[in-house]
């Protein structure tokens, strides 16, 4: 069986760098919706998590960068969340100070906009999907922006980032695939992945439908 440094197509020695542009590739060259198939897709993120647990790498940690590092995550967090879809529709900017009091007058549907609670130790996109809702994602593993959200109020626990740039995370986008929240409540804007900075950052969907699973 070959090793998880030739499963990602790297030398034993290669750095952090090295390796996580190696995972990033070969999660896209074995995405299935890229001619590649579920299995490879899985061996690809098997050994990058082998490679992460040897050699002890350090993803990017948004805490760190936040100075939230060392607070505790929240016994129960109630999200209200918002599609950024229907935002120009209604001649609304993602930074309006408002826009989640403009939402509530809107009487948007609950697709659009709405609230669900967060259980301890939940990513906000497992969250989620337990409530039924079918929010973006791809890789799962921090390798791609397709499960980005916009935080408008609160904050996420990262742990694992390998996509986002210090000027992403400065404008308030995280992950919701690992995305722990640390905050009693948390505002987010869902379905950014178009945005510039993160549309680059994108990969095949798989699977995803905005709709409610139950639709």
């Amino acid at each position: 069986m070959d090793s998880p440094h030739e499963i990602l197509g790297v030398d034993p020695g290669a750095d952090d760098d090295e390796i996580r542009e190696a995972y990033r590739r070969r999660v896209i060259e074995t995405h299935p919706d890229q001619g590649g198939s579920v299995e490879a897709f899985k061996l690809v993120r098997a050994a990058y998590e082998a490679i992460e647990s040897d050699e002890a790498l350090e993803p990017r940690d948004v805490d760190t960068a936040d100075g939230v590092d060392d607070q505790p995550v929240s016994a129960e967090t109630t999200v209200e969340y918002l599609s950024h879809a229907v935002l120009d529709d209604h001649g609304w900017a993602l930074d309006d100070a408002d826009l989640f009091e403009k939402a509530a007058d809107a009487d948007l549907g609950p697709v659009d906009h709405g609230t669900f609670v967060v259980e301890p130790g939940e990513s906000l996109l497992e969250a989620a999907e337990s409530r039924g809702w079918a929010w973006p994602y791809a890789c799962r593993g921090g390798a791609c922006a397709n499960c980005a959200v916009a935080v408008a109020e609160g904050d996420l626990s990262q742990p694992v980032d390998h996509v986002l740039s210090t000027d992403l995370l400065d404008r308030g986008f995280r992950l919701s695939c690992n995305g722990i929240p640390v905050t009693d409540e948390l505002k987010v804007v869902y379905d950014v992945k178009h945005l510039p900075g993160l549309d680059e950052l994108r990969l095949p969907p798989y699977p995803f439908e905005l709709a409610h699973a139950d639709d």
